[in-house]
């Protein structure tokens, strides 16, 4: 994946060959796209795939996914998305329960909703 510029081709081949990869190739992958994914679209739409297809099963690489798309994200353009594909349309309704139970969300929260106290 030295070849991939952006994360695209990384995410590419993980949607491509999931079933195929086990967790060590996962982190690599995850690794790749920390390093390439400058603005946080491809870790983003990374967690939000493995979610869809396992969210208890891929638990650490959701969580390591979200947490490297909130730090690469500056500009905010897939926090919304991911927050609301990930903790569901419902969860600003749960903010204080969400805050409480998942850093990744608090973060997400934090950034997005900037002058709300938690």
């Amino acid at each position: 994946m030295r070849r991939d510029p952006d994360g695209l081709l990384t995410y590419e081949y993980l949607a491509n060959h999931i079933g195929e990869c086990g967790p060590g190739e996962i982190d690599a992958l995850i690794d790749n796209m920390e390093r390439v994914d400058l603005s946080g679209q491809f870790l983003a739409s990374a967690a939000r795939y493995l979610n869809a297809i396992d969210p208890a099963g891929y638990c650490p690489a959701i969580r390591r996914l979200v947490a490297g798309a909130i730090d690469k994200d500056r500009e905010h353009k897939y926090l919304p998305d991911l927050m609301h594909g990930l903790y569901g349309a419902d969860c600003l309704d749960r903010v204080a329960e969400l805050c409480a139970a998942d850093d990744n969300f608090r973060r997400i929260y934090k950034r997005l909703y900037p002058v709300n106290i938690i």
